[in-house]
């Protein structure tokens, strides 16, 4: 289900985003600056629409912080995970879709193989 549009500074400064599993913010700034300050390090911003997976951290590169041993790399793993997430649930839905009669009638033969090698 789906619901907006939200005007963005009242969505975000009145905590409304809690309500939902999701945001889609149709402008860069419009989601992803409000998103960064609210994730505290468990945020994952995907683009979608794309042919690939494209996923990150909720802290970007942060080049501010590079080779000083201090990035706490839980985002960066929500990411990698939620991009898996996605690319399983992409393979799933795609396999789900070829030939769905050949998949059935092949169960069914399995089944009824299986059924006789249990009678003999």
């Amino acid at each position: 289900m789906a619901f907006g549009p939200y005007s963005p500074d009242a969505f975000f400064a009145k905590g409304h985003y809690a309500r939902f599993d999701a945001v889609l913010a149709m402008y860069h700034d419009q989601g992803l600056i409000p998103f960064k300050s609210l994730s505290s390090g468990e945020g994952v911003n995907y683009t979608a629409g794309l042919a690939g997976i494209r996923t990150s951290p909720d802290h970007g590169t942060a080049m501010d912080i590079a080779g000083k041993n201090r990035a706490d790399e839980a985002s960066f793993r929500e990411a990698l995970f939620t991009a898996i997430e996605i690319y399983n649930q992409r393979m799933g839905y795609a396999e789900a879709r070829v030939n769905p009669l050949r998949k059935m009638a092949h169960r069914v033969v399995s089944r009824m193989e299986d059924e006789r090698i249990e009678e003999a």
